[in-house]
């Protein structure tokens, strides 16, 4: 066997979905799996499949992602869940973040960046300042302990990516694409990038980022496992791999300490109230058939993940939205009017709006008073609404916007036999985040603290163990009528994510989409806006090819600077996963979308 064999692909630089493809949504009575990698959604099927549950699932799955999609997420990010309870039908929230420094204060770190009086921003994304602790370990600990079955051991539910990282797996062909866009990253931000590289003779210093179908091990991300699954939270806050995680960081002068570790263990992640919003614009209630339980539908009630996380941002232009409609100042749209320039038009700028006020108010509630309730009360979202007009984007918001899109997280859903769901975001930040590589761990750190806000005064400025504005968001969808179980869905992609959020729930609820109808639809992301207040905003919009000419030149018409995209770019539009619930025949039936601008599948359970 040829030692450099380029597997499947003569090409190295392969088209991005060179013939036109399709998939059908995938259907299961016993739960379904899905992502953006098989092999990984596959892990989460082998735990199913052993008596788990659709959180010890999920844990699986979160963890064969940090192994075949590395680039997107890992141990050394955050994450943030939500967990549908059948029994209950409550919907539990979990914040798996994790803080800054103790040591790093706004002071020292503007003093570090040799930042002016005047200067406000950001931490650079490769700066080691950027790196915060990392939340997922406990996280992925804390979601087996509070939702799991009990029926498997944390040494079970690992052990799928154990064994991809000790044997090896293929690599797919998305992931490899990005490994090769970060492989430069990895190698500048610390001296260990060798240990997420493939061996080859020929490459720089004798390694390089895999091909697609490449076999890729990845041993030190599997020791790192085993000591999580047999030693628990003190295997990764405590011990070899904290002190690994401390030296790197500090030899390149960031502040993270072997204090900061072990107090994000005991703290753990904090369970909180997940915020909700009914609503039934659009004809949802006409569309949809009556509730899983029999009952006369109602309208549904959509689930985010309260702040430091943006979820807010997706509620808050639903309220928008409903409110322009109850105004008259939009109409109920037709399916002929699907990605209309009116529709798409409605939809940016209801988002737009909720951007503003989440710039300044998404942070760390448990140092700043964050209004959530009030944000997204219906008398505020009317006011608001007013800053809407029909014919024209916007000029001047009264606050700035997200100043990032990126598409470097992992999304992923699960449901099980009896009706449970999870969704669950994992996340490095940017592009293998920070590419800084502790020794003999096989991960990188993420660079979330690249989000906080530099200005004195500002709601997100940086202090002492704070939580950064976050942009990973999980979300789930309810039936008011009876509390069931509706959807489980989410958009991965930085700040695309709340406008993944709504378009796809409209894809679906208004325009009866199925499942994967509703992530194949072309989608828009806006551009980066600006943060200073009383500037204009940014006017680009990045519209997903295969919208109508006649509504990109509407938008144009109205003000909206239109950017369109193809090929390997459209990974801007994020990649999600679906999963619907409804009974036939007195059976819970699930329906399973994954997105095509992912390598992933929707995978049955039987």
């Amino acid at each position: 066997m040829p030692l450099n064999s380029k597997a499947v692909y003569s090409k190295l630089n392969p088209d991005f979905v060179p013939f036109s493809s399709r998939r059908s949504t995938v259907h299961s009575t016993n739960g379904i799996v899905t992502a953006t990698q098989p092999l990984a959604a596959a892990a989460g099927q082998r735990i199913l499949k052993a008596g788990g549950n659709a959180a010890d699932a999920a844990v699986a799955v979160a963890a064969a992602l940090n192994m075949t999609e590395p680039s997107s997420t890992g141990i050394g990010g955050d994450m943030f869940c939500l967990f549908y309870d059948a029994k209950t039908k409550k919907v539990h929230s979990l914040n798996g973040s994790g803080r800054s420094p103790a040591n790093a204060t706004l002071e020292t770190v503007r003093k570090d960046l040799k930042a002016g009086p005047n200067d406000s921003g950001c931490i650079p994304m490769t700066s080691v300042l950027a790196v915060t602790t990392p939340g997922a370990a406990a996280g992925w600990v804390d979601t087996v302990e509070k939702f799991g079955s009990g029926k498997v051991s944390m040494e079970q539910i690992l052990l799928p990516a154990i064994e991809m990282g000790e044997q090896g797996f293929p690599v797919s062909e998305l992931s490899s694409n990005y490994w090769n866009e970060g492989e430069q990253r990895l190698r500048e931000a610390s001296p260990n990038a060798h240990e997420m590289l493939k061996p080859d003779p020929k490459a720089k210093d004798g390694f390089r980022s895999p091909l697609p179908g490449e076999i890729k091990k990845n041993p030190t991300l599997a020791r790192t496992f085993r000591a999580l699954a047999t030693e628990g939270k003190k295997g990764f806050y405590e011990g070899r791999v904290a002190e690994e995680i401390v030296k790197v960081v500090q030899d390149l002068g960031g502040y993270l300490g072997l204090d900061d570790l072990k107090y994000h263990a005991e703290v753990g992640s904090q369970d909180t109230e997940a915020i909700s919003m009914k609503f039934t614009g659009q004809n949802i209630v006409d569309n949809q058939s009556p509730g899983t339980d029999g009952e006369a539908n109602q309208g549904v009630e959509v689930w985010e993940h309260p702040p430091n996380g943006q979820g807010i941002v997706a509620l808050m232009a639903l309220g928008i939205l409903e409110e322009l409609e109850r105004t008259g100042k939009i109409p109920k749209f037709t399916e002929a009017q699907h990605n209309s320039a009116e529709y798409l038009h409605a939809l940016i700028e209801s988002l737009r709006i909720a951007f503003a006020d989440a710039s300044w108010w998404v942070t760390d509630p448990d140092v700043e008073k964050v209004p959530s309730q009030e944000l997204i009360s219906r008398a505020y979202l009317a006011e608001r609404a007013k800053l809407f007009n029909p014919d024209k984007a916007s000029d001047i918001l009264d606050h700035g916007s997200p100043a990032h899109n990126h598409c470097d997280t992992v999304y992923f859903a699960v449901t099980d036999k009896d009706g449970n769901g999870i969704s669950f975001i994992n996340s490095n930040y940017e592009g293998f985040g920070s590419g800084i590589i502790p020794k003999g761990c096989g991960f990188t750190l993420q660079n979330r603290g690249a989000n906080f806000n530099l200005t004195p005064g500002h709601p997100n400025a940086l202090a002492p163990r704070k939580r950064p504005y976050h942009t990973i968001i999980p979300a789930m969808i309810t039936n008011v009528s009876d509390g069931s179980l509706h959807s489980v869905y989410g958009v991965m992609g930085g700040f695309m994510q709340p406008q993944g959020h709504v378009q796809v729930l409209l894809n679906m609820l208004a325009f009866k989409y199925h499942p994967q109808a509703a992530l194949d639809a072309p989608r828009f992301c806006m551009a980066a806006q600006t943060p200073e207040l009383g500037k204009p905003v940014n006017r680009v919009v990045f519209v997903e090819e295969g919208v109508s000419d006649e509504a990109i030149e509407g938008l144009k018409k109205m003000g909206h600077q239109i950017k369109v995209l193809s090929g390997w770019e459209r990974g801007m539009f994020g990649r999600g996963q679906v999963i619907r619930c409804h009974y036939d025949e007195g059976q819970l039936v699930y329906s399973g979308g994954s997105d095509p601008r992912g390598d992933g599948t929707a995978v049955p359970v039987v």
